[in-house]
């Protein structure tokens, strides 16, 4: 089985087309699906995937 890719925010910002601010001000209010490892976010790129499929980036600020 293959493991799933993990994302930075930079990553997830280019992916969605979003500033790496707005992604900060997402995760950090609980609207997108992220770890903190450290002092760092990290995400899954089949879940980030997943939620942006379901819409919930369209209910987002």
């Amino acid at each position: 089985m293959a493991k799933d890719e993990v994302l930075k925010v930079k990553e997830v910002a280019e992916l969605l087309g979003l500033s790496e601010a707005t992604i900060y001000r997402l995760v950090n209010s609980g609207k997108i699906p992220g770890k903190k490892v450290g002092r760092m976010w990290r995400f899954s790129k089949k879940v980030i995937d997943n939620w942006f499929e379901k819409g919930h980036f369209e209910n987002s600020p």
